[in-house]
């Protein structure tokens, strides 16, 4: 059976995660307030982050960066784009 939350994110009901995306309190949250669709879309937002802004993933100045634009991303809003972003073009067809 397939588990749904109030997704914070989206703003309605959504399927949800099936495992908090990681331990602790702040994974329990996420996996109790935000889709599998929304978390799917931080990821990839966090893979353009990491390669924009050429983070390294040990870095613990880039994790707390990377935390900072998730909590954005998915509960308070205000995210933007990194800087420098330059949208790929869609491919015409």
């Amino acid at each position: 059976m397939t588990r749904m939350v109030k997704c914070m994110k989206l703003g309605e009901q959504a399927e949800g995660l099936e495992n908090p995306p990681f331990p602790g309190a702040k994974g329990q949250f996420i996996y109790d307030n935000i889709s599998q669709q929304a978390w799917l879309e931080w990821i990839n937002m966090q893979t353009m982050i990491i390669n924009e802004q050429r983070l390294a993933s040990f870095d613990p100045k880039a994790k707390k960066l990377l935390e900072e634009e998730r909590e954005k991303f998915l509960f308070a809003g205000g995210f933007e784009m990194p800087e420098g972003y330059v949208p790929q073009e869609q491919a015409k067809g």
